[in-house]
């Protein structure tokens, strides 16, 4: 009897130990059991960051401190980007525009590569093909609508490019769905969650980087100095709160980024200030950084040239009245010239001063959440692509913003373009509805 019950009991034991191994086989989903790799084994795969650096630099520099070694290697390729950056502004917009494109694709093969580790670990299948083939298509989309804006003339002289402006919003739509459907085609058995979230984080990685580098385009439209000094006073705030906090930083600014100080944002900060006010100073005296940037189809170029708006004019401004009767005793007078923008400027350093750095501070938790230490090292003392941009995308989108909410006209050129895109009946309506409109209001005799 009793030997009954034990073998009944083992069988039982048996049967239940069988029972849970079926039942683990079927799971919907890898979140109904015990992780295969955790963050630990998936950070060993990616890259770490701010080591890859020259042979001969390195041995130039090995009797340093590896605290002055780093400083030193962080100040020439500093320098080597400014150097750059500059050269791209003498090669004009479109120079700055594809450079703007290369950026991109890059910060998103930099925060894609942590997805396609992922990917690699639990061998995710089409990851890295879908990511990619929704880059080109939120591309398509973004930069179709401002390409029809600017160059609309020209797409309308070749009747396959006039169809792709016709049908440009339904070509997006339907490149999407193709991704889309591929993607659920994809799912696999047991990795479900983990394909939806690899999903999302593609989306997330597109907002991040897609939207802001056509909005930096847009903003270069506008005219290169609502380009050149945003992107100067980032690289000014970022520079200069490094150098106040290396050499004055001891208190500690947020928990997410350690080496951050309050010494450092606040020199840091009014340094920006100081700094874009000098530089916006300087661009505002030429017409080549004011000038909405145009396609001009008479000479069947990009028109640099303009009358400068009202914000690039210089303007008289009253003083404070204890400051002005400090000035007439002196002899001097009582009003100042400057150009608006300038004041504008401060908007703008502010922002990129204050808020900016919490594009750094956003990168710096997601790059902890991984524990890595940098998104690459394509830059020695930076690390990657996506670390020293991650501010500057964040500031694209205030550009675009203030500019529109404060800034923006119509344009007469801009709007002509639009035009140009319509079929030739349709111009001539528009042509002699202008035309009514005008006699009518008496500014045209019939």
């Amino acid at each position: 009897m009793a030997e009954n019950m034990e073998v009944r009991q083992r069988t039982g034991v048996t049967e239940e130990k069988a029972e849970q191994q079926t039942a683990g086989s079927e799971v919907e989903s890898e979140d109904d059991r015990p992780p295969e790799a955790n963050v630990e084994t998936l950070a060993k795969t990616l890259p770490q960051g701010t080591d890859h650096t020259p042979a001969p630099l390195q041995s130039s520099l090995s009797g340093l401190s590896p605290r002055w070694r780093n400083w030193v290697i962080r100040g020439i390729f500093t320098w080597v980007m400014i150097g750059g950056f500059c050269l791209i502004i003498w090669g004009g917009p479109l120079a700055l525009m594809v450079t703007t494109l290369i950026v991109q694709v890059w910060c998103f093969k930099e925060i894609i590569h942590i997805g396609y580790s992922v990917y690699r670990i639990h061998n995710l299948p089409w990851f890295r093909s879908l990511s990619w083939w929704f880059l080109i298509t939120s591309n398509y989309f973004f930069y179709g609508e401002s390409l029809v804006d600017y160059f609309g003339v020209i797409f309308a002289k070749t009747e396959f490019l006039r169809s792709l402006i016709t049908y440009h919003r339904f070509i997006s739509f339907s490149m999407y769905i193709i991704g889309f459907v591929w993607f659920v085609l994809s799912l696999k058995k047991q990795y479900y969650m983990k394909q939806f979230s690899l999903f999302g984080f593609t989306h997330v990685a597109l907002l991040i980087v897609v939207t802001q580098s056509y909005l930096i385009i847009n903003n270069i439209f506008q005219g290169l100095i609502w380009f050149i000094v945003p992107v100067s006073m980032i690289v000014i705030n970022d520079v200069m709160a490094y150098m106040f906090g290396f050499f004055f930083g001891k208190t500690p600014l947020i928990q997410l980024s350690p080496k951050k100080t309050w010494e450092g944002f606040i020199g840091g900060g009014i340094s920006t200030v100081l700094l874009g006010m000098a530089l916006s100073y300087f661009l505002c005296q030429f017409n080549y950084f004011v000038c909405a940037v145009e396609f001009n189809e008479s000479e069947d170029h990009l028109n640099y040239d303009c009358d400068p708006t009202p914000t690039f004019k210089p303007q008289e401004y009253a003083l404070p009245e204890t400051l002005a009767n400090f000035m007439s005793l002196l002899g001097l007078k009582k009003t100042i010239s400057m150009y608006p923008f300038v004041f504008h400027s401060v908007a703008l350093s502010l922002f990129s001063s204050v808020i900016g750095p919490f594009g750094g501070f956003f990168a710096s938790g997601f790059k902890r959440a991984f524990k890595i230490k940098d998104f690459g090292d394509v830059i020695p003392g930076h690390g990657g692509m996506m670390d020293r941009f991650d501010c500057q995308f964040l500031m694209a989108t205030f550009v675009n913003v203030y500019i529109k909410s404060f800034i923006a006209e119509m344009s007469p050129l801009r709007l002509l373009q639009k035009v140009y895109v319509l079929s030739p009946a349709q111009q001539l309506q528009l042509y002699m509805m202008l035309q009514d409109s005008l006699i009518a209001r008496g500014i045209l005799q019939p």
